[in-house]
């Protein structure tokens, strides 16, 4: 079937998985009115828990994967990168081009993915873990058949979670270099400021919660100034001041090549397991193994 149009006032949307990452996402669109909870529906294979977390979200559960397809025009396969494949094949006879596909598997291509469900509808998000609340910088990239507008309503869906970006896939191994692995360098950045105040005289909790505070302003400061962030350091930097001094510690040690290093060999690192699906899949296994389908 030629694809049509989803119907923005009225379509469904099915979660195929329902780990935190999907309920993140449902949340999202939930709050932001984007979506009523009844027009959203998932289906729970093993863990009951994860049922709770939806149903208080007055999202849909319902029995089998296939249902959560035959209900929805948008599915989300927000599944462990190890399954999806299976996943996909299994549902092939229902995915048709009617239906906009859409994967947030880390390190799965769109080339693969089409070629498991049979088409090109398919439209691929790397979301970060702070969407979570809210604040995620997600990037996607469109397969052959997927549209403008079907890019737009993803958009949209994402947009709900944080902000969106459109970028070719080539880039995805940068991207997971620095805002896929990124939130795990500033929370090391938050955990050294704080040790820092406390290595200054500063209580644990007070030292944490300046330090945590100090990177959220900063960094709203960074997107809503319009301000490049040499701009905003220098205006900060007073001459012979106690910043410069800090800043000076900082460069002496590498700081910014620390930094651009990390972003580099997690970009390197991502690149290897998406060439090599058995490291990949050997890698993707640790810490946990394959239990089910629901996770993410």
């Amino acid at each position: 079937m030629e694809a049509a149009p989803i119907q923005s006032e009225s379509f469904n949307l099915g979660f195929i998985g329902a780990g935190k990452m999907a309920e993140s996402i449902a949340r999202g669109v939930v709050q932001s009115g984007v979506l009523p909870p009844q027009r959203i529906s998932t289906a729970i294979n093993s863990n009951p828990h994860r049922g709770i977390a939806f149903q208080s979200l007055g999202v849909s559960l319902l029995p089998h994967n296939s249902d959560v397809v035959e209900h929805s025009d948008v599915v989300i396969f927000s599944v462990k990168p190890q399954v999806v494949k299976n996943v996909v094949l299994q549902l092939r006879p229902l995915l048709s081009k009617k239906k906009l596909l859409v994967s947030i598997a880390a390190g799965v291509k769109l080339k693969d993915l089409q070629e498991w469900a049979g088409h090109g509808r398919f439209i691929r998000v790397m979301p970060n873990t702070p969407s979570a609340v809210g604040e995620a910088a997600s990037v996607m990239s469109l397969g052959g058949a997927a549209t403008e507008e079907d890019g737009e309503l993803v958009a949209k869906l994402f947009g709900s979670v944080g902000k969106i970006w459109r970028a070719d896939e080539k880039l995805f191994d940068a991207i997971t270099g620095l805002s896929g692995s990124g939130p795990a360098y500033v929370y090391l950045a938050i955990e050294a400021l704080a040790d820092g105040g406390v290595a200054a005289g500063l209580p644990r909790e007070l030292a944490l919660g300046l330090a945590s505070q100090t990177v959220l302003g900063a960094a709203s400061m960074a997107i809503k100034s319009g301000k490049h962030p040499g701009q905003l350091k220098d205006d900060v930097t007073s001459p012979g001041g106690t910043t410069i001094a800090g800043i000076h510690e900082l460069e002496k040690s590498g700081f910014r090549g620390m930094l651009m290093n990390a972003v580099v060999a997690a970009s390197k690192r991502s690149q290897e397991l998406s060439n090599t699906p058995g490291i990949r899949a050997k890698e993707l296994l640790k810490p946990r193994t394959l239990k089910d389908y629901s996770s993410t």
